[in-house]
């Protein structure tokens, strides 16, 4: 029997943030125009795993997908025990340009799903000349909370299956029972109170619709990309985000949900290839 070896790379980066070191876990494969992939909330970039081994993708793009602190293979910092994890709009946007800074990347593509697709948007309006362009799945400028989220780090219930539970039915009912379950055992194994951290930047601190309209798509092209199954960021909420951006494009995909890079990989790539080629041509 002959083995697979594929071709991702995973590496580690020593990386300052906030003052405090941390060892950032990546992966990448393929070469050409930077793309930058960020994971959701309370998973990693395991969800990244088909893009990485796509030949159409990885012919003309260096993908990049990399955990972040308290995520995946990226330890918390020193201390970690001593503190309650929450992510910010500040910490999240400085993080993502010092670890493109810190690999010398030359005008990348950011893509990010759900908070991802949140915190892209932010970059365009922040750092949009340092982008070649953005790319939201499920990205909104802000969404109101519609659960307790203690749950997600209580002593009574176990944190992962609940983060599994919360999650389960964002996922579109075509997706394929193998890609459904690796996705929700991402959220399984995350840490305690990590996915509540994450949501504090989704559903508090990371509210931005009324600086949309600071976006220069002129300078920063946008496109958002929505499963029509999504109700945490749903096709609406997509819609009203680009209502502020001028110039910003706005697909709703179909058959898929809030995870579609790794609930339904094949039926996502049909939705995403025409975008970057498209962002290839004009580069």
């Amino acid at each position: 029997m002959s083995a697979l070896l594929e071709a991702t790379i995973g590496r580690y980066l020593s990386l300052d943030l906030d003052g405090r070191k941390h060892r950032l876990y990546f992966e990448e494969a393929g070469q050409g125009i930077p793309l930058v992939c960020l994971h959701t909330a309370g998973s990693d970039t395991r969800q990244y795993r088909a893009l990485l081994n796509d030949p159409a993708v990885t012919s003309d793009f260096r993908v990049i997908a990399f955990d972040m602190p308290w995520h995946g293979k990226s330890s918390p910092p020193i201390g970690w025990h001593e503190e309650e994890y929450r992510l910010t709009t500040e910490t999240y946007t400085t993080m993502i340009m010092r670890f493109v800074e810190s690999l010398e990347l030359e005008q990348p593509i950011v893509m990010g799903c759900s908070i991802g697709g949140r915190v892209v948007l932010n970059l365009a309006r922040t750092h949009g000349s340092a982008l070649r362009a953005v790319i939201g799945l499920q990205s909104s400028g802000h969404v109101d909370p519609y659960y307790d989220t203690t749950w997600l780090h209580h002593s009574d219930v176990h944190g992962g299956e609940v983060s599994a539970g919360y999650v389960y039915g964002l996922i579109a009912p075509q997706s394929p029972d193998p890609d459904r379950w690796e996705t929700l055992w991402h959220y399984m194994q995350s840490g305690p109170g990590v996915f509540k951290g994450d949501l504090h930047f989704y559903m508090v601190d990371g509210d931005i619709r009324d600086q949309l309209r600071d976006i220069d798509t002129n300078d920063c092209p946008v496109f958002l990309l929505t499963g029509e199954y999504d109700y945490s960021c749903s096709p609406e909420h997509t819609r009203d985000a680009a209502s502020r951006i001028e110039g910003a494009q706005v697909t709703i995909m179909e058959q898929l949900g809030h995870f579609p890079m790794s609930e339904n990989p094949d039926q996502f790539r049909r939705y995403l290839l025409p975008v970057l080629d498209e962002i290839r041509q004009f580069s």
